[in-house]
């Protein structure tokens, strides 16, 4: 028998159904709506954070911060190598080049040390990247301390990219 196998069948529940039955009849499909802004305030109060704003897609968040941040056309931003491709993505769209910065061997989250040392490289060279997406993989959190450690010593900003760990 020829069955594939599916990377993620898709479920809902009753309490779904009836929030996707409720917005084609309010016809609060997108891009706003009272969900919408309930899904934002909820999402603030859990993460601790002021300000939040839903967004189409994590690539179109990333493309969103990267611009936040000042990136443009000619910058280098640093990034994980073992990421989803729109890290990459995002970074290009802005006509920017990513810089991949490889992963410890036991998280598969970026490498502090090796950050470090191609930022002090980078330093000494006088050609610092514009920004670093950090991207937190599989339910686990990177090592914050000594990435934002050392990104503040060169006031590089930190975009995290959280879509593969929110709330780790």
């Amino acid at each position: 028998m020829n069955k594939p196998i599916l990377l993620s069948t898709p479920h809902m529940g009753d309490q779904e159904l009836e929030f996707v039955k409720e917005a084609f009849e309010t016809n609060w499909i997108a891009p706003v709506g009272p969900h919408v802004d309930a899904f934002e305030q909820e999402f603030c109060q859990v993460v601790g954070t002021p300000h939040a704003a839903a967004v189409s897609s994590g690539t179109a968040a990333l493309h969103l911060a990267l611009r936040l941040v000042g990136v443009k056309s000619g910058d280098e931003v640093f990034c994980s190598t073992l990421t989803f491709i729109a890290t990459a993505s995002a970074i290009t769209y802005l006509g920017a080049k990513p810089v991949f910065i490889d992963c410890d061997r036991t998280s598969w989250n970026m490498d502090p040390e090796l950050l470090r040392q191609a930022l002090d490289w980078r330093a000494r060279l006088g050609k610092l990247p514009k920004a670093l997406v950090l991207v937190h993989l599989y339910g686990q959190s990177a090592d914050i301390d000594p990435i934002l450690e050392v990104c503040d010593r060169y006031e590089i900003p930190v975009i995290e990219d959280a879509a593969e760990a929110l709330g780790a």
